[in-house]
């Protein structure tokens, strides 16, 4: 362990690469973790798509039944214009137990109409019935048996017809009972996972197939990911995400994660209030040692601060958005008020981890004044959509000037240091005036100039806020990024290599979850990159969720919520 500077944190990562004989005794492992289920538990499946499908009536021949169950949103079903009721119906095969239905409306909605299910397509049961509907996407629990599954229109919001895009039924054949659904409840979360209605910027890539099997494909990682790292292992009602590859059980990085995942997650986890109310306990039961207001970055096996108890930046800002996400979900007149701790937490980290000279951020509260890494900065730390969220939380025109240079610095080091790739360092020195890759250690190892551990991060990062705002800052940096990569590696995922010089040239042979997936976001940014999205997905999809490793399944895991769509910005 090099020495490091009073205050400062070892950082939870610099994994070693594994020997060739555990890596293919992984390889070998990996097939039996992926296809092995847990006894009694059955997820649910969508049951509709490509099924016979029938309707009361059809505007035309150019809107079908089948077109409402072919997964392409862009085509759709529509019934004649200005007659009540109608009903659109599909033909599961068999008796299956229904457990999730989700509607797709065009502009021409529903109002008042029923979700029924039939054993013979004659006979009907209600499982849902609602007279207050308001178009976009309905996405719906309910719990019935049959073949076939309606929606019955009784009442239209607008003077035409009914039409949808999608009409999806999920749930189970056999007779078996259905998984826990991926959809929210009444009263549940106001942005559910999957719903799908806060929309990306225009032009923005998906990966290919139906967006029902893409969101499930993120729930199953989801699911794996919370059974191998969301722990009560401390009591008090707390919920911790472990780090097996830290240098402590619990890191502030973590708990960051975790929160703005529960969140994310919401409607697809019956739990995730409860989970994120768990974790932020534990957040506020470990301030920090010198700014009260923030996280303190590390804690033993028995949930006790250690190393100095100050912060983690990277953790403090997405405690902070995690909390921005919860007052959107949930509200803040619960047990916790969100918004008024989100907004103290932003407060902190402007007092404790901002430098109030350059406006950018520093490594942690620890950083201060006259001390040699007071002008170093964590380009991972750099989070774009973060600083739009604070501003329009706060009202602080400061996370304006924020913003702004951070997009700068990003420019600048991509335009005088990496060119040719885009790439930029885990640390960022003499941020007072020269701005420049560390020259070699300065924390950590001796790459910390280089697209390692922490800069990893920087394409999910960067593109996140691409993909959400459209900024052409953002997409320019991103684009960069994309369009070297995929040079880089000709188009082929197995290529890309756990770390860089900022040059382009290879420090690693081996790969990681950690540095592939962040790569996939900014792939979305290019209108040309369909294949290579699409290839670095499938990627995804064949890489099982290590348990021994936190850090590539969290990154992996908020990759793929991202490019599903179901990033959003609160």
């Amino acid at each position: 362990m090099h020495a490091r500077p009073l205050h400062a944190r070892p950082r939870p990562r610099r994994p070693r690469r594994p020997s060739t004989l555990l890596a293919l005794a992984l390889g070998l492992i990996a097939p039996t973790l992926v296809l092995t289920a847990t006894p009694g538990h059955t997820a649910d499946s969508l049951l509709s798509q490509g099924r016979p499908a029938a309707s009361s009536s059809d505007e035309d021949a150019s809107f079908p039944p089948a077109r409402a169950f072919d997964g392409n949103t862009s085509t759709r079903w529509a019934s004649a214009e200005g007659v009540d009721p109608q009903w659109l119906r599909v033909d599961l095969g068999r008796s299956a137990a229904v457990s999730r239905v989700r509607l797709t409306w065009e502009a021409a909605y529903a109002r008042a109409y029923r979700i029924q299910v039939s054993p013979d397509g004659s006979s009907w049961t209600d499982v849902y019935s609602t007279s207050s509907g308001d178009g976009a996407v309905d996405d719906l629990s309910v719990s019935g048996t049959g073949r076939y599954v309606r929606m019955y229109g009784t009442g239209r919001g607008t003077p035409y017809g009914y039409s949808l895009y999608e009409m999806e039924v999920y749930g189970s054949t056999g007779g078996s009972t259905p998984g826990p659904s991926p959809t929210p409840t009444a009263g549940g979360p106001r942005v559910p996972f999957g719903g799908h209605t806060i929309p990306y910027a225009s032009g923005m890539l998906r990966p290919g197939g139906s967006q029902a099997a893409l969101d499930q494909k993120v729930v199953d990682h989801y699911r794996k990911w919370k059974a191998a790292f969301v722990r009560q292992n401390c009591g008090n009602g707390w919920y911790q995400v472990i780090s097996p590859d830290a240098d402590h059980p619990y890191v502030a990085e973590a708990q960051g994660y975790g929160m703005v995942i529960a969140a994310t997650m919401a409607g697809a986890d019956p739990d995730a209030k409860k989970i994120f109310d768990g974790l932020l306990k534990y957040v506020l039961a470990h301030p920090s040692s010198i700014t009260p207001g923030l996280l303190a970055a590390e804690q033993d096996a028995s949930c006790k601060s250690v190393n100095g108890g100050d912060s983690a930046t990277d953790g403090d800002l997405d405690v902070a958005y995690g909390l921005l996400l919860a007052d959107r979900q949930w509200g803040s007149s619960g047990t916790y008020d969100y918004k008024r701790l989100a907004i103290r937490h932003i407060n902190a980290i402007k007092a404790g981890e901002l430098n109030p000279t350059t406006k950018l951020l520093k490594l942690g509260d620890w950083s201060s004044s006259g001390g040699e890494h007071y002008w170093i900065s964590r380009p991972s730390d750099w989070m774009i959509d973060h600083f739009r969220a604070f501003r329009k939380a706060t009202g602080d025109a400061t996370w304006d000037t924020v913003r702004a240079n951070h997009q700068n610095l990003i420019a600048s080091m991509q335009s005088k240091y990496a060119p040719g790739t885009g790439l930029l360092p885990d640390f960022v020195v003499d941020t007072n005036g020269g701005a420049r890759p560390a020259p070699g250690e300065v924390l950590e190892s001796t790459n910390d100039g280089d697209f390692w551990w922490n800069a990893c991060r920087v394409p999910w990062r960067i593109a996140n806020d691409a993909v959400t705002s459209g900024d052409a800052g953002s997409l320019a940096a991103a684009r960069k990024l994309n369009a070297w990569i995929k040079a880089r590696t000709g188009g082929d995922p197995g290529r890309i290599v756990a770390g860089y010089r900022l040059d382009g040239g290879a420090l690693a042979d081996y790969t990681s979850p950690a540095f592939l997936a962040p790569f996939a976001v900014a792939a979305m940014t290019d209108p040309g990159s369909q294949a290579w999205l699409d290839a670095l997905w499938n990627r995804m999809l064949a890489t099982p969720v290590s348990t021994d490793s936190y850090y590539a399944a969290s990154i992996q895991l908020q990759v793929m919520i991202t490019v599903t769509g179901n990033h959003w910005v609160p």
